[in-house]
């Protein structure tokens, strides 16, 4: 299918063609990708700290567990389909200079140690939503606006692969999360935190060149 004298590709998520996506990738490369890069930008994400207080205070960790996993899918389904719709309504040139300097900001941002303010601390709304209520709820919105809901924006904005990358990025916060809960402080100190930020900027700032350079690009 042509489109403006140019090979159609790729198809925009509401039909018809769309020439702004940056990388037409095969879906377990996304999928790959998304789940390294988040699970190492989640350690000692506030997140990630608020799964450690919500362990502490209910000590129910099936519920915590699973109050985490859905709010995490719904939230990066959110932030994914809005990527995927960035990316159909913005010319190549123009997303890949957004793209490039926002997965370099990242990389920045992901070595600022976060903290929880008190708010955050009282684990968000009352008990007599639940161990799993109260847990989706708090994760779902200290999720809002968090690095690693900005990152699921800008791999669904920059794959053509919109589930791998929900699924990837999903996949990478239980994978930080999940002995957050189990095994609570313990596990969050025995990870020697600055290396792993440093990993999880270095893999942001590369991605970031690589997509100012054009490498890849449709």
């Amino acid at each position: 299918m042509k489109a403006g004298g140019r090979q159609c590709t790729v198809r925009a998520p509401l039909g018809g063609c769309s020439l702004t996506r940056l990388v037409v990738a095969p879906p377990m490369e996304a999928f790959l990708i998304s789940t390294g890069i988040v699970a190492l930008a989640e350690i000692g994400d506030k997140t990630q700290l608020l799964a450690l207080v919500l362990a502490a205070r209910f000590r129910k960790p099936l519920p915590i567990v699973l109050g985490i996993l859905v709010a995490t899918l719904t939230n990066h389904a959110l932030a994914g389909a809005a990527g995927a719709w960035i990316s159909a309504l913005v010319g190549p040139t123009a997303m890949r200079w957004i793209l490039g300097v926002s997965f370099i900001a990242m990389a920045a941002w992901t070595l600022i140690p976060d903290k929880l303010d008190a708010d955050d601390e009282r684990a968000g709304p009352a008990p007599r939503f639940g161990v799993f209520g109260t847990t989706f709820i708090a994760f779902f919105l200290l999720e809002m606006g968090d690095k690693t809901q900005i990152a699921t924006v800008a791999l669904a904005a920059k794959y053509a692969a919109l589930g791998a990358v929900v699924l990837g990025t999903t996949l990478g916060m239980m994978l930080a999360n999940v002995p957050a809960v189990l095994l609570g402080e313990v596990a969050a100190r025995k990870l020697p935190m600055q290396v792993v930020h440093r990993i999880a900027a270095a893999i942001f700032l590369a991605l970031g060149v690589t997509v100012l350079l054009g490498y890849g690009s449709v």
